[in-house]
């Protein structure tokens, strides 16, 4: 008897309310076929199985999951991509092993905890070791915060670099503000970066310290929430004055000069 034909990796979006204390109707979040194809995967690679197991909970909800969730074969990403990267080739490896479900025929989905798995969040390897063993790879439609927060910042979008999280120490942050701001000057290349909700505030008033007065800045907060603002001005108007801002949910820092 042949083998089956492979699998593909089918990459899951989530919805951008993990950790926020509401929980969005999930045919509000994410389009009708995002959660039809993911009711019909059994085999999942994620950021973290709790939070999956609670997504597929909801997924279930709307549509009959081809499993039910106690059947649902659900492994995590490794730990110490978290920490330090998924390239190089231990992540290589340990991704090929990952995907041993879609070589044996399975549709596997990645998921993150929030938005599209491998844009900010870890998974990148698992991706790269898909399209180096031949898997179809299936990107769903879904929120991505960083696009979401670029399209609404009034900042240039035909160039962009992301950094992640700035360092914490308050001399380096405000070093690492101003290479952004002078990147920014120097490619005229947006510059977007996050941080852990409840350092959002220290950060805004750093970078309002930091940053030259024509600086453009622009802060999205709580994207997709019903509590979502987003707030775009030079930093000498922020200085003047700004909305309040409910700092305390996931934000996006986008500037521009």
């Amino acid at each position: 008897m042949s083998a089956p034909p492979p699998g593909a990796l089918v990459l899951v979006p989530t919805p951008l309310d993990h950790g926020c204390g509401v929980q969005l109707d999930l045919r509000e979040a994410l389009p009708a076929f995002t959660i039809e194809r993911a009711a019909k995967l059994t085999h999942w690679i994620a950021e973290n199985a709790r939070s999956a197991r609670a997504f597929l909970k909801r997924v279930g909800a709307v549509r009959p999951l081809a499993a039910p969730l106690p059947q649902q074969a659900i492994v995590e990403l490794p730990r110490a991509w978290h920490k330090h990267g998924d390239a190089g080739a231990q992540a290589a490896r340990e991704a090929r092993a990952l995907l041993a479900p879609a070589l044996a025929g399975h549709d596997v989905g990645l998921l993150s905890e929030a938005g599209m798995p491998a844009i900010a969040d870890p998974g990148g390897a698992v991706v790269r070791a898909a399209h180096a063993l031949g898997l179809r790879v299936e990107p769903l439609a879904g929120p991505v915060s960083l696009a979401l927060a670029l399209a609404a910042s009034g900042c240039p979008g035909q160039s962009f670099a992301f950094h992640g999280y700035l360092p914490v120490e308050a001399a380096a942050r405000v070093q690492a503000l101003r290479a952004l701001e002078a990147q920014a000057r120097r490619q005229r290349q947006t510059q977007l970066f996050i941080e852990t909700p409840y350092r959002n505030a220290a950060l805004l008033q750093t970078a309002l310290q930091a940053l030259q007065p024509d600086t453009w800045l622009a802060l999205a907060c709580g994207l997709t929430l019903p509590r979502q603002a987003v707030h775009a001005a030079r930093v000498a108007d922020w200085r003047r004055g700004a909305p309040a801002l409910p700092l305390e949910l996931p934000c996006v820092f986008v500037l521009a000069v």
